[in-house]
């Protein structure tokens, strides 16, 4: 059953298995423009059911969180006490799970705390996002402007939401109320996944990691991930026939299954 509560100003949404099955306790967090609400219809219940207790926050400035009025002066430093805030207070010692953003923030999480694993999903690489929108830009020019006008806080439609989360047919009324929930990002936050605040790559914990990405993905193209497991000397994993929003892909089981076959692995 999920369950919704609020931790010093931050939403954050559980879904725990019936019974204690002892497994890892697993913490999403969530990309740009989104909310913890990204995770709750499919890898949550998903992992929830395999005996994982989930919990996914909404950043500050997200979702039903506080601070949207000062969103656009939100720093990614910010976020990461956010993650750290949630886990003191659910006193919990989880895999960190990212997307996109969510990746780059844990990222830099991993410079200040240590972590049972990470992964990263479709995630902002830790050379930053220049090379990303440089790749979108020449590819998709279209809809690099839209994704702009959607930062200067203008809103878009389900036709470009589509095109810059997913490869292949997505339901209407999903795209809807991904669009009714789709929010403006932090300028500051962007510019610190740009060049301003990059991972330190020689002060950061070095946990397990699962490096995830997607064949079609728009925003953060597959050669960009595969750079990320470079970086980290770990495997690269791609998802054939995917776009970004690996949650919510028709075949998003695929994603979960990935996942789920790496949790498995994991020393207790």
């Amino acid at each position: 059953m999920l369950e919704k509560q609020v931790i010093d100003g931050l939403e954050v949404f559980s879904c725990l298995p019936a019974s204690d099955s002892g497994k890892t306790p697993l913490l999403f967090v969530h990309g740009a423009f989104a909310g913890g609400w990204m995770w709750t219809e499919t890898f949550m219940p998903h992992f929830a059911a395999a005996g994982h207790p989930c919990h996914a926050l909404s950043l500050r400035g997200h979702g039903g969180s506080s601070d949207h009025q000062r969103i656009d002066w939100l720093s990614i430093a910010d976020y990461v006490d956010d993650v750290r805030k949630v886990i003191d207070a659910l006193a919990i010692d989880p895999v960190l799970l990212g997307h996109s953003m969510g990746g780059f923030v844990v990222q830099k999480y991993l410079e200040r705390y240590p972590a049972r694993a990470v992964a990263l999903l479709c995630s902002v690489p830790p050379q930053g996002l220049i090379a990303a929108q440089f790749h979108l830009l020449l590819q998709k020019p279209q809809l690099y402007l839209e994704i702009n006008s959607i930062l200067a806080g203008n809103y878009t439609d389900t036709d470009t939401l589509r095109d810059a989360l997913f490869a292949g047919e997505a339901d209407p009324a999903m795209l809807a109320e991904w669009l009714g929930k789709m929010q403006n990002e932090s300028q500051r936050a962007i510019w610190d996944m740009s060049m301003f605040n990059l991972p330190n790559l020689f002060r950061m914990n070095r946990p397990p990691m699962l490096i995830v990405g997607a064949e079609q993905d728009a925003l953060v193209p597959a050669f960009l991930v595969q750079s990320t497991a470079q970086t980290y000397g770990e495997p690269c994993h791609i998802l054939r026939g995917m776009g970004h929003a690996i949650t919510h892909e028709r075949e998003w089981p695929r994603a979960a299954a990935l996942i789920e076959d790496w949790l498995a692995s994991l020393k207790p």
